[in-house]
């Protein structure tokens, strides 16, 4: 576990790289302030077990209060039902999603705890910090979001930026990393029309992190920079597929 911001109120946390096996890398984060928590993209089953056990470092169970889902995919939601039997937490999730999520097994007893995201996003106050939840549609999924912690300045950025296979969690040299990011966004993000919009959204916003789900941070306002201005000029997704499949033999 690392911080990525403290102060006396309020603390950021990352995780590190709980998945094992065949899994699929992915990160978790916990923001606290003033004593209340919220945990970002908790993860599945694997995960469950170690995550709940770690955050009694950083908080009292019993004050995460809010569970912020980027969107459906089974490395974010498949352990929906622990969080939810065991703690009080709302969560929140894509409109869009709602009568997906059941599907993981969610209680009857608690799917009422899940909240609907709405298209335009919305904000969520944690103790008494107002985090934006920040509308990323279509990066990858058709109902996307994306958290900003505006006191430490960081940008919880799901899978845009995610990274694959290399041995660190820090980009240090933007260059080089170019080559662990490059193949999973021309193939998971649908197209440079929605990479625009995510530009121009963010950077209305003052980005000292951008911490993605998968892979490396750009834990520096240069890195986070380099960043934006490398996905303004991508092409991806629908920009480069063929105009028709040969049917297999």
């Amino acid at each position: 576990m690392l911080n990525l911001f403290e102060t006396e109120n309020h603390k950021n946390v990352f995780v590190d790289n709980l998945s094992t096996g065949h899994m699929v890398q992915a990160n978790q984060h916990v923001i606290v302030n003033n004593g209340e928590g919220m945990i970002l993209d908790p993860g599945g089953h694997k995960v469950y077990t170690k995550l709940f056990a770690m955050l009694s470092s950083e908080m009292r169970i019993t004050e995460l209060k809010h569970i912020f889902f980027s969107h459906q995919d089974p490395d974010i939601i498949a352990a929906t039902n622990g969080w939810l039997m065991v703690t009080s937490a709302d969560a929140y999730l894509s409109e869009l999603w709602m009568r997906f999520i059941p599907h993981f097994g969610v209680d009857e007893m608690v799917v009422e705890r899940i909240k609907p995201i709405p298209d335009a996003g919305m904000t969520i106050t944690v103790g008494t910090a107002e985090l934006k939840v920040i509308p990323a549609h279509f990066l990858h999924s058709a109902g996307n979001f994306q958290l900003y912690d505006p006191i430490a300045k960081i940008l919880y950025s799901g899978d845009l930026g995610a990274s694959l296979g290399m041995d660190y969690s820090i980009v240090e040299d933007f260059d080089t990393h170019i080559q662990y990011m490059e193949g999973f966004h021309q193939r998971y993000m649908p197209n440079t029309r929605a990479l625009k919009i995510w530009v121009n959204t963010v950077r209305q916003l003052d980005i000292d992190i951008i911490a993605p789900q998968h892979g490396a941070m750009f834990t520096s306002k240069e890195l986070s920079e380099r960043f934006i201005d490398w996905i303004d000029t991508l092409t991806c997704g629908t920009d480069l597929m063929p105009d028709k499949y040969d049917i297999p033999a």
